[in-house]
């Protein structure tokens, strides 16, 4: 018979707020390109024209906003290993954008804004890592 004491609450876990965190900033990011996609694209390291480009920042913005709704789906399922895989996969996009801001000319602190969100996904991958095992635990001892 399983005690409370051993019952896993993701609630509970820093991976699941750094889940929330992912979900809530690109949330965010979505409706800043929809509102200020020149604003956006400088806060990225890149600049545009505003009436040419701003339609690709705003297609980026809906990517995000999906990006933001599906880790959102897995938090409401509580699938913890599924959010450590997309942390893990959605590393191409901050790796990514400092290369491209870098490429852009973007100045070095654009370049290590994008790095530092690397070392968070990287973080959130490991903390949500955790969880899943904990989770995974809590589950066969049903």
């Amino acid at each position: 018979m399983r005690t409370d004491r051993s019952e896993f609450r993701p609630i509970r876990s820093v991976g699941f707020w750094l889940a929330v965190a992912m979900s809530a900033l690109q949330g965010l990011n979505a409706v800043r390109t929809l509102l200020d996609p020149v604003g956006f694209a400088s806060y990225m390291g890149v600049s545009i024209n505003a009436t040419e480009q701003a339609a690709w920042v705003q297609i980026y913005g809906l990517r995000a906003a999906f990006i933001s709704l599906l880790v959102t789906v897995l938090i409401i399922r509580q699938d913890m290993a599924a959010l450590k895989w997309t942390a893990i996969a959605a590393l191409v996009m901050p790796l990514g954008d400092a290369w491209l801001a870098s490429q852009a000319g973007a100045p070095p602190s654009i370049v290590a804004r994008h790095m530092g969100i690397a070392v968070f996904l990287i973080l959130a991958s490991y903390f949500l890592g955790r969880a899943a095992r904990q989770q995974a635990q809590a589950r066969g001892s049903e």
